[in-house]
């Protein structure tokens, strides 16, 4: 073949893709602009310009490979998630992860009962039924994200809850994937096939979640210079398609991978400027995906099978507006966020779309099922954008008609749902065990199965190989087994448990259970390279080993959690410097207050109070008895009798003020002079003039820092240390009282 054959044979190949997606494109082009002229949800256009590029009519231009749309469109459902999870990082996710579980929970759970229900009334078989309900429960996460970025209700509290539910309902599809595909097999359930499906679940989450933090962040931190917005791009769409597959491989969804990735790379401090690059690819394949949607709907199918679509849709909008709203009701949500919520995620969408083939694939469902899911998620996605606009004046029209005593009990509830958020010491002690429990024993368990796929091959061959794997593997899981079996878990409140007898019991099981697995982990790593016999006797050396060097395990340990978190928190921290980099200490000042015994915020964390994000002011440190807490967190809560210090201008401080008399705050009428001071100082000794700021040793002689200079009517926020001190320069020293004091009269 000659090669101007061969290269008409590919584009021959290469023409209807690339015509296909030119029609798509264009016809998805035109629905914006008619779309935005009338003022009405782009969702809406795409599956209308879908329609009508379809192969069911003649009279428009169509597609003509309908399986490469389908991958465009599975591509554009990946970018999808993933530009989701830069938005809604996992700490997000935590903030509304009670409330999203509980939403989500009795929605599936409902939604399954409905649909299996509504498949038997209409004469359908069990198994059709059976896989209708689990179709039914589960919303469209790609629909809902498009709607609110097109009403701009993404930053509303219900937005939060939903977005939480539709991650909860994403995992919990894929158990049930796992289910229905066991029950359709053996016809049986089986609850060792669930739980397995869950272990393996938590198992790959953590793991990628540690690692990816662990990792990640650093790898764009060092390379940050090297790298312009094109390589940045490319990475970040390569490490997501890298997740995509490490998720498929294992059995899960390439969305939910990356959803994964999108919500590590969010916990790094480029998350916006990536998550700013990535927009307009996410744009062009989110536009291809609702596009091939619309393309799925046969007018045939719909003539067909117009009454079960007709019903199915009323149950969807209904059933899952209802199902959703009483979940939020239930997990305490007021009426009007939970009515918000649960109209918004009346639809079914793409994970609904997979269980229908799947159901197809494995011969088990009857060939209309898929067709008339389809339809009734085309229609779905039309009514959703109404659903989500109307679910304000709908709230506000409940609570008018509505009797008065349910309102009275729906609030009376909601308000003592939130009282009850205030975790006693004894599920503190609970939580940290079990966190710190499951994440060291899966990196420990991951270790050891990559050591015995991957580096006993290796090593099998040679003489004292299985030795040294097996010295290299304990070596590289050591900081991970002491800090399982020794490292303190919730150390304030296990000390005041261990003082109520009660509760000395199963403190001491839990730390002798800690130690027995650890002793489980080194035998089950050693049975692996040697003998029973032999690792028995090795797991004895092992040990006192293990005891002998604990120290260095001790700090080995803390250098690798101290890398962690400072990935983890390098955003915030990266916000609280932009932060305190735009205060003006000209402006700003510091004030102390105390926090009263009778408080109504005592208890509470920082993050939930939102003083920052509400006043402005910055709350710099937390004296708390003997123990000073500089720059606390935002997980840090605020106990009677803190005395904690605040940074802000007049205005901001007055309105703190303010606020904490409004909480039965026992505020002093003026502001109590701190120990840590801001002060400015003119320089008139003569041995700082000339001397950079480090050699002048102020930072050292105030114990503080120096944040402000003003020269000759010119301002540097922030100096650098090689910054030269000049005559007659105003000096804004953050530092310790007495010092400061002694520093001017010297």
């Amino acid at each position: 073949m000659s090669a101007a054959e061969k290269v008409t044979e590919v584009s021959h190949h290469l023409e209807p893709l690339i015509s296909d997606l030119g029609l798509i494109l264009m016809t998805a082009g035109i629905a914006v602009l008619i779309f935005k002229k009338l003022k009405q949800p782009l969702v809406l256009g795409y599956l209308i310009a879908g329609f009508l590029a379809g192969n069911h009519f003649d009279f428009f231009p169509s597609v003509k490979d309908i399986k490469s749309v389908e991958v465009w469109a599975e591509i554009g459902v990946i970018f999808l998630l993933f530009s989701l999870g830069l938005e809604f990082s996992f700490k997000k996710l935590m903030k509304v992860g009670g409330t999203a579980s509980i939403t989500a929970v009795t929605q599936i759970v409902t939604m399954i009962f409905i649909g299996y229900f509504a498949g038997q009334w209409m004469d359908w078989s069990k198994m059709d039924s059976l896989f209708l309900g689990v179709i039914l429960s589960i919303s469209s996460t790609t629909i809902i994200l498009k709607t609110f970025d097109e009403l701009g209700v993404k930053s509303q509290k219900f937005a939060g809850i939903v977005i939480g539910s539709l991650i909860v309902q994403d995992i919990v599809a894929i158990l049930m994937m796992v289910l229905l595909s066991t029950i359709a097999v053996s016809q049986q359930f089986s609850g060792m096939e669930l739980m397995q499906s869950v272990l393996k679940l938590v198992f790959f989450l953590t793991i990628w979640f540690v690692g990816g933090i662990f990792f990640i962040p650093t790898l764009l931190k060092k390379a940050k210079h090297l790298l312009t917005d094109e390589m940045l791009l490319i990475i970040s769409l390569a490490l997501c398609l890298m997740m995509v597959g490490l998720a498929a491989n294992v059995g899960f969804s390439p969305a939910l991978g990356a959803f994964i990735m999108g919500s590590i790379i969010a916990e790094t401090t480029q998350a916006e400027h990536i998550e700013h690059l990535v927009k307009p690819v996410k744009d062009l394949f989110g536009a291809v995906f609702f596009v091939s949607v619309g393309m799925l709907i046969n007018p045939d199918t719909l003539f067909t099978h117009t009454w079960p679509v007709v019903i199915l849709t009323f149950v969807t909008i209904f059933g899952q507006s209802m199902s959703s709203t009483i979940g939020a009701l239930l997990s305490g949500q007021p009426l009007k966020q939970s009515v918000q919520t649960g109209m918004s995620l009346s639809q079914i969408g793409e994970f609904s779309f997979i269980i229908a083939a799947m159901g197809m694939t494995l011969n088990v469902t009857s060939d209309f099922l898929y067709p008339i899911v389809v339809a009734v998620s085309a229609v779905t996605t039309f009514t959703t954008p109404f659903m989500v606009k109307f679910s304000t004046p709908f709230s506000e029209y409940l609570s008018r008609k509505l009797p008065r005593r349910w309102i009275k009990r729906i609030e009376r509830y909601s308000a003592n749902t939130q009282a009850i958020k205030s975790v006693s010491n004894w599920q503190i002690v609970i939580n940290s065990y079990l966190t710190q429990l499951v994440v060291f024993s899966t990196i420990i368990l991951a270790a050891i199965l990559l050591s015995s796929k991957y580096l006993l091959p290796m090593v099998n061959d040679f003489k004292y190989g299985n030795a040294l794997g097996a010295l290299i593997t304990l070596i590289a899981v050591s900081p991970f087994l002491w800090a399982l079996s020794l490292r303190r878990f919730a150390a304030n409140e296990v000390s005041i448990l261990i003082d109520e007898r009660k509760y000395r019991g199963p403190i001491i099981m839990m730390f002798l259970f800690r130690l027995v697995l650890s002793i489980f982990f080194i035998g089950f790593l050693l049975n692996i390279f040697f003998s029973p016999k032999i690792a028995f006797l090795v797991l004895i050396v092992a040990i006192i080993v293990y005891f002998i060097f604990q120290k260095k395990l001790n700090g080995q340990y803390y250098k690798i959690e101290g890398h962690f978190l400072k990935n983890l928190n390098d955003r915030e921290i990266a916000k609280v410097k932009k932060t305190i980099s735009s205060l003006s200490p000209w402006d700003e000042h510091m004030a102390f207050f105390e926090i009263a015994p009778a408080s109504n915020i005592a208890g509470k964390t920082l993050q939930e109070l939102q003083i920052r994000e509400q006043m402005g002011v910055n709350i710099a440190s937390i004296k708390r008895g003997e123990f000073m807490i500089n720059i606390p967190k935002a997980g840090e809560r605020l106990f009677p009798g803190d005395e904690i210090c605040v940074i802000g201008t007049d205005v901001q401080v007055k309105e703190f003020k303010t606020y904490l008399d409004q909480h039965e705050m026992d505020a002093p009428d003026d502001f109590i002079e701190p120990e840590i001071v801001l002060r400015q100082i003119e320089l008139k000794n003569e041995s700082y003039i000339g001397k950079t700021i480090r050699e002048s040793k102020l930072r050292e002689k105030t114990n503080g820092l120096i944040v402000g200079i003003e020269k000759k009517r010119k301002r540097i926020l922030n100096p650098e240390s090689d910054v030269i001190l000049e005559k007659d320069d105003i000096l804004w020293i953050v530092g310790d009282k007495n010092l400061l004091t002694d520093l001017v009269h010297n």
